[in-house]
Formats: structure tokens, sequence, C-alpha cells
């Protein structure tokens, strides 16, 4: 692996895309510092250009290169938190490309907790843009094979580190304005940040909160219509799709209510942090069925599922 680790530098030095995995979903990195590079992203991805990227550090110090007026907030969060799931919205040093920050005055950093994707930040010695390695607006990809079917050749290389542990993509918190925000949640959520911080972050961001990644109405979505449906209205959708005659691909923590030629079910499970990293893996696998729609039990409205709700409700837009 460690010729991979140094291939995959060289390749990035020279301005090249390497698909890389994290703890979240993997990533589609580019030299944060070359914006020819990072317009390779924008073009694989069929992304627009003014939606910001989140650019991947090694370790907490390299803040300094990204970031100006620090806040202390961000320095504790990084210590509690980095490498994690935490990506922090603070202001952006000058010099910092408009590429990666949608031509705001605010830049997205973090450091991934995969041994992999550190290593390779380590040995690039720089900043990686690196958004979801999937076409815009699609399913994020948890393993290699994901991203292999769906870039193909516009990757240089891809590193394959098994799949995702933690499988939706990370907390955004904004740090750039005068109170801690939450504009994307993930697996860290408000209790956590809470705790460190000593006062909990608003869910939302203000009127003039910055753009983030997966901020977007419609995302993360299946090229097959999904809907979310409540427990107790999941025997009905089943029993609506045999009168209608219509295949349909459940996703659902309870037993099959009812068996039929029609009906496709996968088994979920029923607590947020496995369902969460099986969730984009088991919508891959039903959206490559044909069925004429997916059907997902919708999970509890409680604060351990705000990152898996959030992500399933932009699915279903």
């Amino acid at each position: 692996m460690a010729a991979d680790i140094a291939r995959a530098a060289a390749l990035l030095r020279a301005g090249e895309l390497v698909a890389f995995p994290t703890e979240t979903v993997y990533g589609l990195g580019a030299d944060a510092a070359n914006p020819q590079a990072v317009a390779k992203i924008f073009a694989a991805k069929g992304r627009p250009q003014d939606h910001p990227l989140i650019v991947h550090l090694a370790d907490a110090p390299q803040l300094d290169a990204w970031a100006r007026d620090i806040p202390e907030a961000a320095r504790k969060l990084a210590a509690a938190f980095w490498p994690g799931p935490l990506t922090l919205i603070l202001k952006r040093r000058p010099g910092v490309s408009d590429a990666i920050t949608g031509g705001q005055d605010s830049v997205g950093l973090r450091v991934p907790n995969h041994p992999l994707a550190l290593e390779l930040l380590r040995e690039f010695g720089g900043g990686l843009a690196a958004p979801s390695a999937n076409r815009f607006g699609r399913i994020s990809p948890t393993t290699a094979e994901h991203v292999r079917e769906e870039l193909g050749d516009a990757v240089a290389l891809v590193l394959d580190g098994g799949p995702c542990q933690v499988g939706i993509e990370s907390t955004i918190l904004d740090l750039s304005g005068d109170a801690p925000a939450i504009l994307r949640p993930g697996m860290i959520g408000v209790d956590a940040i809470a705790a460190v911080l000593g006062q909990a972050p608003a869910a939302g961001g203000r009127a003039d909160a910055p753009r983030v990644s997966g901020s977007l109405e419609s995302h993360y979505a299946p090229t097959t219509p999904l809907e979310l449906v409540s427990s107790d209205g999941l025997v009905f959708a089943v029993r609506n799709a045999i009168i209608k005659q219509e295949r349909t691909a459940f996703l659902a923590s309870m037993a099959q209510p009812i068996h039929h030629e029609l009906i496709s079910w996968r088994l979920a499970p029923a607590e947020p942090e496995p369902f969460a990293r099986a969730l984009y893996a088991s919508l891959r696998e039903l959206d490559a069925l044909g069925c004429g729609r997916i059907v997902v039990q919708q999970p509890p409205q409680t604060a351990a599922w705000m990152g898996v709700l959030d992500r399933l409700r932009r699915a279903t837009a």
C-alpha cells in the first residue's frame, strides 16, 4: 500500500484526481492549492461551480494555512473530534482559491479519520479538496467499487480502503459568524458539540450563512423515486404496490409483512450508527433493481437520527 500512497501523492502533485476512503464516504481528491486540478473535480462530478468544497488536512495545526481569525472554539472542537467526521466553516485566509470556496469568504476544513486518508495527506503534504466521489446529487460512495462504477476513467487512481465506517457525510459546523450553527447534520450531533463548547449550536444557519456541501434541497438521491413512510404506513404501502402491480423496493427495520413477487425487501439496522453505515450501499443496491419506486421506513425523529433523516429527506426531493 505504501507504493499506492506514493503514486497517489505524485498524481495529485501533477494535478490529477485521486479517489480515497474516509470514515464518512469516499472522496474525490485534488490539490486544493491548484485551481486547475480543482476544476477537474467539478467537471468529473457535474458539480455547480459555486458549490464550495471541503478541504481535508493531515492534522489540526494545518488550520492556520487555510483559515484566519480562528476562534478558540475551533481549536477545542478540533482537539475533541479530529480526526473525525466534523467539518468546521471558518473565515478563509487570503490566497485560498475561489474554486474551493465558491467565491465566499469562508472555507470548510476537516481531518478525516481513516488511516489511508491520513497517510495520503501526510505524503502529499498539503490540503486536498475532496467532495464525495460520485456524480453530483447522487448517492455517495462508501466502497471503492462504487467510485469505479460511477466515475470510471475520470479518476486517475482509486485507493481501496474497504467500506466506510460512518457511512454518511460529516457534520458541518459554521464558526464564521457570531455563534456556532450546524449547517449539515451528521453523526457528531448537537449534544456532543455542546459538551465541548459549553453551548448548543443552532440547528440551521443564519440568513447569511455560507453555502456548504450537501445543502441543496435535492441530494444523495437514487435514480429511482424514493419516499419515506411511517412504520404504521408500511403495510399499506406494500398492499398498495401489489394492488397497483408496481414493483417496489423497501428498506425497513421491521420484518417484511407480506411476501409477494413484486416486493423487494431489505432489512435495515434499527440503530442510527449501523443504519448510517449501511444506508448508501443499501440505496445503491435497491436502485439497481429497476423498481418503480423505493420506500424507506422513516427513522425516529430524535437527535441521534438527525444526520440520517437529513440524507433521506434530501433523497426524496
